[in-house]
């Protein structure tokens, strides 16, 4: 295999499993998307004492796990075993026929390990911290690979794995390190994504609310308000979106189902703040995917904000996005936070996942609870409350953007019927 990256090779995805606060599968998600079902609701834990909003996923974890075995592993580990096995299943691959050798898990995470730190010093403290009580399994359990290392565990996978700390530009980073194994020819199907389980942790609960970030309503579906006056923080959530990668020619030699291609893709990183994202960087990386698809800005037609319900995250973005498309109100410009709330590591995978059915249904799905819309925040694009009807859907373009100034861009394009696509 050449060591080089070839470009000539148009990776497409041909399977998608996932796991978001309203839905456990694409069908079911993407309808409560269309309806405007909302995942967020009440979260008690027995370190958070305080009532918070978060968003919480309700997957069967024995699906394709043993209790010994999800006692054993992590609840990332978890959503990403059921991810993976439900994007192979989606796929259409007769498994143990599969080179297990030439399969690589590729997935994004925002932290790990927080969790199972958290829940064995909780233990300890019961008994006058006392080590001898300190689980054997906390080591593999928080290493950072762990999530991924699950997945090649519960499905025999011998190729390599590996997860892409990328803050909450994470998701979109799994896809693009996938496509480039793939354009390596490293692998010959790439398990890709994100996953999160971050709304089991005491500590990005206490850390957003110290910062003034934590989201608050009285009626927890309202909670998550991106782009709207009256937003006052992130709603935590957990998920996964994991999708089967493939050579198109090796998805066409197999009969394979076509969801889309990875048209373009970029990655850059802001270099100011820890915390504070920068607009002019934002551009620059939407930029540079739409240089590498070919494309220009005229040529999207729907966006995929990252805006996250914070004041300085949604008018920086908005400033980017309105330096680069403008006034076109051809654009659809939606969120998908407003349903969920913030995936984390998961977030760029489960968004962009509930924009590929648009290809089929020609419909951007709303962007929810914008009812005052922030004037720093001037896009007219937005699809606000209600979807929206296209005249066409040949491009998505997904923003996914990280603290310490990660951001990353990932392109769509509709596979015609005749190449394989089934939104042809």
């Amino acid at each position: 295999m050449s060591a080089e990256l070839d470009y000539s090779q148009r990776i497409v995805i041909t399977g998608v499993g996932l796991t978001a606060p309203n839905g456990n599968s694409l069908d079911e998600y993407r309808a409560n998307l269309l309806a405007g079902k909302s995942g967020v609701s009440p979260f008690e834990t027995r370190y958070v004492k305080q009532p918070v909003l978060a968003g919480v996923c309700d997957f069967d974890e024995f699906k394709y796990q043993r209790r010994k075995e999800r006692r054993r592993g992590t609840r990332a580990g978890s959503v990403s075993i059921y991810c993976a096995n439900e994007a192979v299943q989606d796929a259409g691959f007769d498994w143990e026929k599969v080179r297990k050798d030439r399969v690589g898990v590729y997935l994004g995470i925002t932290e790990h390990g927080n969790v199972e730190t958290e829940n064995e010093i909780y233990e300890i403290s019961q008994f006058d911290y006392d080590t001898k009580v300190w689980s054997h399994h906390h080591n593999p359990r928080t290493v950072a690979n762990n999530p991924a290392g699950e997945v090649t565990l519960n499905m025999g996978v011998t190729g390599p794995h590996l997860t892409v700390g990328a803050a909450c530009a994470a998701g979109n980073a799994g896809f693009i390190y996938g496509l480039q194994m793939l354009r390596l020819g490293e692998v010959d199907l790439a398990l890709a994504g994100g996953v999160s389980e971050s709304v089991h942790t005491f500590g990005i609960f206490a850390s957003f609310a110290s910062q003034g970030a934590l989201a608050w309503h009285e009626d927890p579906a309202k909670a998550s308000r991106p782009f709207d006056v009256n937003r006052n923080g992130i709603v935590v959530s957990e998920g996964g979106a994991i999708c089967c990668l493939e050579r198109l020619s090796d998805a066409q030699a197999r009969g394979a189902k076509i969801y889309a291609e990875i048209v373009g893709h970029a990655m850059n990183s802001d270099a100011s703040d820890f915390v504070l994202p920068v607009a002019s960087r934002q551009a620059e990386c939407v930029r540079l995917a739409l240089g590498r698809a070919g494309l220009s800005p005229d040529d999207i037609d729907i966006v995929s904000s990252h805006a996250t319900a914070t004041e300085q995250g949604d008018i920086e973005e908005s400033r980017a996005l309105q330096e680069v498309f403008g006034d076109r109100m051809s654009l659809a410009i939606n969120n998908t936070k407003s349903f969920i709330g913030h995936a984390m590591g998961a977030a760029g995978a489960l968004e962009l996942m509930g924009n590929v059915p648009s290809f089929g249904d020609l419909t951007a799905h709303a962007t929810i609870n914008l009812d005052e819309q922030d004037e720093r925040c001037p896009l007219q694009q937005i699809v606000a409350n209600k979807p929206r009807r296209m005249e066409r859907v040949e491009y998505i373009l997904n923003n996914s953007f990280g603290m310490l100034g990660i951001n990353s861009v990932v392109i769509l394009k509709r596979v015609p019927k005749e190449l394989g696509g089934i939104y042809g």
